[in-house]
């Protein structure tokens, strides 16, 4: 399964550069590069890296579960919309 595009999107939506992403997860610029064009083999400690700093907790339950984030993260809207509403 290749992440590389999920990677990308919640880097970006994160407002990083690749750069900035390598800094902080203590990677060079090209391994970014690499996952994000599914090149380089994602790691478990990268992953839970990458996205403790992008704070896109559902990106990673998406991964784990082979969910769309897209769809995950607007069930979760739902569910927590719902919550209020009948709380």
């Amino acid at each position: 399964m290749t992440f590389g595009k999920i990677l990308r999107q919640v880097r970006i939506k994160a407002g990083l550069s690749q750069e900035e992403l390598a800094e902080k997860i203590y990677l060079s610029r090209s391994a970014v590069s690499r996952l994000e064009n599914d090149k380089l083999e994602l790691k478990l400690a990268d992953a839970i890296r990458w996205f403790q700093v992008t704070r896109a907790p559902e990106a990673v339950a998406a991964m784990l579960c082979g969910v769309d984030v897209n769809a995950l993260a607007q069930a979760l809207t739902m569910l927590v919309g719902g919550m209020i509403i009948w709380g």
